[in-house]
């Protein structure tokens, strides 16, 4: 019974008892982590092992483009979200001004929304044919834009607001969250020693708040690397679209997993930096009860410019995309019944669903799993889980497509010879290649969720169904399963939702006619069909909405 304790309770097992034994927990962690790294792994290995080396070639031409066009994207994304992410997070913290309480949730709502489609929608509203150069023309008697001046929307200007918009939250949600676990003390004491509202935020709270900013902004700029409909449609050129060109119209796929490597450098410098800049930062609670942070009331011009300053980034971020894609769903009702869009949403409903379900249960497994054997490797492996959410999902695309090709025509000529029947490409020819790319990519969501919820489940628990004779799985499935099954459903809702949204690896996995709802809405707009992609975005930003009000509401 001693030995059963110490099982469930983490603590390493003898070496003696189990050097030799074959433990099926972590055999299967193993095995979920191999599925898991595999693609990253792929990618590396060809790049270095191209069938034809265009290395050379890409240095001297492509790659200083793709490569210096993602860099300033990911450095001007990064500068803006965490400029107005940390502002509005400072300004709903510490002030009350008018409609705080509803802004500080919709400042949320722009996470609902995919930049590819956030895109589409500003595009439509100011090009020459939208309502706002449509208005400049009839209010000033305009006949022709060689009369005026007009940003170029479909620029890399554009594609640094749109990607903003769409992902200053992230910095926003991280950033508020340390704001309001600060101590309101702190700043009751600088405003004492006649500190002003500037000196406060810059020598009180942005220091304590800079690990969460610091966060924040990483995740931002690995979402701008990974980005691909944004840049896509605005006709910028980076690593992601290179990979596009490089593997699809060049048809080298040594050269996309060069340029896919490139990227994951460019994404691991960002997560050694984002850890290398709060390497040393120390924050404690100076008291259990430290007092909450009490908002300052604002009046007369000063609150109705917060006000302002909060509602900008939700408008442009949220209504004017939303409404723009709504109009278009309205006034296009027979789009609605399309058997694509049918299709669609059906072919969204299976990969989704099932890769979220199979996140979540190997997620499970890997956690209870690792907790269960008690060895050092399982525990090692479990963090280098999480880099596929970190990888781009056009790296993922070549990862996994590649190896799986080939496993796929070795496996349909051994059917072949075997039973003389052609079965054709089981793997790569069905949604198969697209749910592995999902799991692959999310497994990290799931397992962060899996893992915080048995933290909280009391030891005592299954070391008693353990005493009472239950098996490890029968403790797992009697006590925590019924205990963690809120935290289960967040994560299953949540993996779902990013695999509705998820654009680039779902387009280079896809079997040929195979559409998804993120796929046909890019596939629509981008034959400038916006009317007919629009009840597809409506959908996915529908889905968006769900887990944000979750996210929300949790909060």
């Amino acid at each position: 019974m001693a030995e059963n304790f110490a099982q469930d309770s983490g603590a390493p097992r003898p070496a003696r008892a189990g050097r030799f034994r074959v433990d099926p927990w972590s055999l299967g962690a193993l095995l979920i982590a191999a599925v898991v790294l595999m693609p990253i792994v792929s990618v590396v290995w060809l790049a270095f092992n191209p069938t034809e080396n265009i290395w050379p070639h890409l240095v001297s031409t492509t790659l200083p483009r793709y490569f210096s066009n993602t860099v300033i994207l990911a450095g001007a994304v990064g500068a803006i979200t965490a400029a107005v992410g940390t502002g509005t997070a400072w300004l709903v913290t510490m002030y009350d001004f008018p409609c705080r309480g509803f802004l500080a949730r919709a400042l949320l709502f722009p996470l609902a929304i995919p930049a590819y489609v956030g895109a589409y929608a500003l595009v439509d509203f100011l090009e020459y044919a939208g309502p706002v150069q449509t208005g400049m023309r009839a209010l000033f008697g305009w006949q022709s834009a060689r009369e005026y001046w007009f940003p170029e929307i479909r620029s890399r200007l554009g594609a640094i607001v749109v990607l903003s918009a769409a992902l200053f939250p992230y910095v926003f949600l991280l950033a508020r969250a340390a704001f309001q676990e600060q101590s309101g003390g702190a700043h009751e004491v600088a405003r004492a020693l006649g500190a002003g509202p500037w000196r406060r935020f810059l020598r009180v709270g942005l220091p304590l708040a800079r690990p969460a900013v610091a966060a924040g902004v990483a995740i931002v700029m690995m979402e701008t690397v990974a980005d691909f409909g944004t840049v896509d449609y605005f006709a910028v050129q980076t690593l992601t679209t290179g990979i596009f060109s490089v593997w699809l119209q060049s048809g080298n796929a040594g050269g996309a997993a060069q340029i896919a490597s490139v990227m994951l450098g460019i994404i691991l410098v960002l997560m050694a930096l984002e850890k290398f800049s709060r390497r040393r930062s120390r924050f404690h609670e100076i008291s259990r009860n430290a007092r909450p942070i009490s908002p300052i009331p604002l009046a007369g011009g000063a609150a109705w410019l917060a006000t302002a300053a909060c509602a900008f980034p939700f408008l442009l971020g949220f209504v004017l995309p939303g409404g723009v894609i709504l109009w278009h769903a309205l006034n296009n009702p027979g789009y609605w019944v399309d058997p694509g869009l049918a299709r669609a949403f059906a072919h969204t409903l299976i990969t989704g669903g099932a890769a979220a379900v199979i996140c979540v249960l190997a997620a499970l497994f890997m956690v209870y799993g690792v907790r269960q054997s008690g060895r050092r490797l399982p525990r090692l492996l479990l963090p280098l889980t999480t880099l596929g959410y970190a990888a781009p999902g056009a790296v993922l695309g070549v990862g996994i497509l590649i190896p799986l090709a080939r496993f796929d025509n070795w496996l349909a000529d051994v059917i072949l010879s075997v039973t003389g029947h052609d079965v054709g490409l089981i793997l790569t020819g069905s949604a198969f290649a697209i749910v592995l790319a999902y799991v692959v990519r999310f497994f990290a969501i799931a397992e962060g969720a899996t893992d915080a919820a048995l933290e909280r489940v009391a030891p005592n628990l299954p070391l008693a169904a353990r005493s009472l004779g239950r098996t490890a799985g029968g403790a797992l499935r009697e006590i925590h399963v019924p205990l963690i099954r809120g935290s289960v459903a967040t994560a299953l809702l949540l993996v779902f939702v990013d695999c509705v949204k998820e654009l680039p690896a779902t387009l280079l996995l896809r079997p040929f006619n195979y559409n998804t709802l993120a796929t046909r809405v890019h596939e629509k707009a981008s034959l400038e069909q916006i009317g007919q992609a629009a009840p597809a975005a409506l959908l996915v930003i529908a889905v968006g909405l769900l887990a944000v009000m979750l996210m929300a509401r949790g909060r």
